[in-house]
This record gives structure tokens, C-alpha cells and sequence, in this order.
């Protein structure tokens, strides 16, 4: 019987709480989950390729029905190279939708052989993205409990100014 194996593409910068939802509850569909990291070089990214892979493999853990890899060029391509089947998007309001909508029939029209399956985002995590978080990171702000501890770390070293806001909170 072969399994069934969906990418979950993306570029994680960083991976937050919404990110593990998808792929967690996306296992309950497919037997294996690859968390795809998109080398995509025209984007200005805060953290590195490698940086985001080791803070996903920290917080997946030892999870055998998930993988982590990297990718580049067309992401049907990567597919077909993984033997996957589907790929696995959140969607959280309507702007997702519209511009995963046009990905998911590029996608199609490349390969037809290859599915798009979307999975709303739970509720909790419905206002949470990459640019969000590192925008309340870089001021200061606590992102706690929207990103995994590797995560949290990441962006701990990357802004100070968020252990000192943590720091001065715990003391009052």
C-alpha cells in the first residue's frame, strides 16, 4: 500500500504555532507530512535557510510522520521528486484564499497530477502570521505561545529589546 505524502511549503520565517497546527492536523489526512523550507532568493528573510530548518526539526521533535527539508525551483517539481500527492496550505481569512486559490491552479496547470488540500486555521492562531510576529518581536513586543520555543529563542537573539521587555514585565 503506498502512503500518502503532502508538502507543506513555505518559507517560516520564523515557524509559528499556526504553522504546526496545519501539519499536525493535516497528519490526520495523509501519513507523512513534509515541511518544505522555499529558498525563495527575492525575499529578504530574517532568518537563514539553516536557521529555520533546525528550529522546525526542534520543534517537531522526533516525529517520524514528519519530515523537514529544503527546497528550490518550481514546488510541483519537489513533489513529484518526494512522491507526494497533495499540498497542504492554511488558509486564514479571505486574502489566503485569493492568492492560494491562483497557486493552487498554477500548480494544477504545471502538474495535474498534484492536489491542493487547504485547511482553515484554527481559530486561535487566525490573526498570527511570520510578518506579524516579527514585527511585534523587533519592537519588543512578547510572542510568546504564537511560536514554538526554538523559535521564541531564535527571535529572542535576534531582538534584545524583547528580553528586556519580558524582564521589566516579570518585575512589576
Amino acid at each position: 500500500m503506498s502512503r500518502k505524502i503532502a508538502v507543506c511549503p513555505g518559507s517560516f520565517d520564523p515557524i509559528t504555532n499556526g504553522h504546526l497546527d496545519i501539519v499536525y492536523r493535516g497528519l490526520c489526512v495523509f501519513d507523512k507530512v513534509v515541511i518544505a523550507i522555499g529558498r525563495n532568493p527575492l525575499k529578504q528573510d530574517l532568518f537563514t535557510t539553516e536557521e529555520k530548518y533546525e528550529m522546525i526539526r526542534e520543534s517537531i521533535g522526533d516525529d517520524p510522520r514528519i519530515e523537514v527539508d529544503i527546497f528550490e525551483g518550481l514546488l510541483v517539481d519537489y513533489l513529484l521528486r518526494k512522491k507526494a500527492c497533495a499540498i497542504l496550505r492554511g488558509l486564514r481569512v479571505i486574502s489566503d484564499f485569493e492568492m492560494e486559490l491562483q497557486l493552487a491552479l498554477m500548480n494544477r496547470r504545471l502538474c495535474d497530477k498534484i492536489e491542493t488540500f487547504f485547511l482553515m486555521t484554527d481559530y486561535n492562531h487566525l490573526f498570527v502570521s511570520s510578518t506579524i510576529v516579527k514585527a511585534t518581536a523587533a519592537a519588543g513586543g512578547s510572542v510568546e505561545g504564537l511560536v514554538p520555543q526554538p523559535a521564541l529563542e531564535k527571535l529572542r537573539e535576534k531582538f534584545p529589546q524583547m528580553k528586556e521587555r519580558e524582564a521589566s514585565k516579570r518585575r512589576t
